[in-house]
């Protein structure tokens, strides 16, 4: 009897087991059930990314000096010692007698008081410098893509976004459009739904459009240098295929191309591509739809293959994320770090690089744009 029992026992695990490899597959989904395919449909969900409110806040901290910024130093009491310095790579400023001064990262209250504290090994009496910043090159906001003078701005103090914007002339969606036989040319113009910024590697959730069509001043948010702003360009016909495939590339658009046909574009997945859960994400990269399409059953006929339209942006993921916004981040974030990364490689392969650290969209015609900074004491 007890042998018959351990008999059964064994088989109903050996069943279980064969039954739960049969259905390998997305175990770990907590996905609003619309957003998974189905057999024969594929529906859409809208996620809204949510500015930050600290964003809308005035930063309160001083300006630092870093390498490349230009500064006048003079003794008070020998007007004969003016000296125009540019802070070096190291972050040293080198003036009169001393061997150099560590500047990076200081205040220029910070730096005044530390170059008074070594001239007195050098000079007898109580030294005093003045110090005014002329030029800043350490701080910068790069706005890139469809503006009228796309360009490396300085940023000496505070900055908005729109404030940024105008600096570089406007989005070519409302300024500054060229008329070629009584139309706009269509290559000049931004798209503002698929514009974006990126701030250490992550994109912000910023509405252009709502900013810049509807007056929308909760989108204009300050900046912080090395901030990437990017305006798309419109009627682009691509469909960016991305993550855990052979070739991650934009890929061209034709009618009727589907999820699989995109991968195929990007010359199919790696072997460590988890296909039950590939993301589809279309419109507003404030407001996108997102849906998962399950790879796996497509190629095996036994799942709708969803039909993609212009910019959609197809993520293949590396491994399965509980939850859906998961998903989204990490594809945008992939999306916006390879417009920027790939344009850079190309870019840089042409010796066009400015600066180091930050790439560069390809076609966006940078120039380093100095204008002049007001004296700070």
């Amino acid at each position: 009897m007890k042998k018959l029992f351990f008999l059964n026992l064994i088989g109903a695990a050996l069943l279980f087991l064969f039954t739960g490899c049969r259905n390998a597959g997305p175990k770990y989904t907590e996905f609003p059930p619309a957003a998974v395919s189905s057999a024969n449909t594929t529906q859409m969900v809208t996620l809204t990314n949510q500015i930050n409110p600290a964003w809308l806040t005035a930063p309160t901290n001083l300006f630092t000096l870093g390498p490349g910024d230009k500064v006048e130093i003079q003794l008070i009491d020998d007007p004969s010692s003016k000296e125009l310095t540019v802070v070096g790579p190291d972050g040293k400023i080198y003036f009169n007698l001393l061997p150099g001064i560590d500047v990076w990262g200081k205040t220029l209250a910070q730096a005044k008081a530390e170059m008074e504290r070594e001239l007195t090994k050098y000079i007898r009496g109580t030294p005093r410098v003045n110090i005014t910043l002329r030029q800043v090159a350490s701080k910068r906001v790069w706005i890139l893509g469809r503006v009228q003078v796309p360009g490396i701005y300085p940023m000496q103090s505070r900055m908005r976004l729109l404030e940024a914007i105008a600096m570089a002339g406007g989005s070519a969606t409302f300024t500054g459009t060229k008329d070629v036989s009584g139309g706009p040319l269509g290559e000049d113009l931004s798209d503002l739904k698929h514009s974006f910024i990126v701030r250490d590697g992550k994109l912000l959730p910023v509405d252009f459009d709502a900013l810049l069509n509807k007056g929308d001043l909760s989108q204009n948010i300050y900046l912080q240098p090395d901030d990437f702003i990017y305006f798309a360009p419109a009627f682009s016909r691509e469909v960016y295929v991305l993550g855990a495939v052979v070739q991650p590339k934009p890929v061209p658009y034709a009618d009727g191309m589907t999820v699989a046909a995109a991968v195929a574009g990007a010359f199919g997945t790696v072997r460590d591509a988890y296909l039950y859960h590939v993301v589809v994400i279309r419109g507003s990269l404030s407001k996108p739809q997102i849906a998962v399409v399950d790879l796996k059953k497509i190629m095996h006929g036994a799942a709708h293959d969803m039909t993609l339209q212009p910019n959609d942006i197809v993520y293949v993921p590396f491994s399965p994320y509980r939850y859906l916004r998961k998903y989204l981040d990490i594809a945008l974030n992939t999306f916006v770090s390879s417009v920027a990364l790939n344009a850079g490689a190309h870019l840089s392969a042409q010796g066009n690089t400015v600066g180091t650290g930050v790439f560069i969209p390809v076609g966006s015609g940078v120039q380093v744009i100095p204008p002049p900074a007001p004296p700070i004491q």
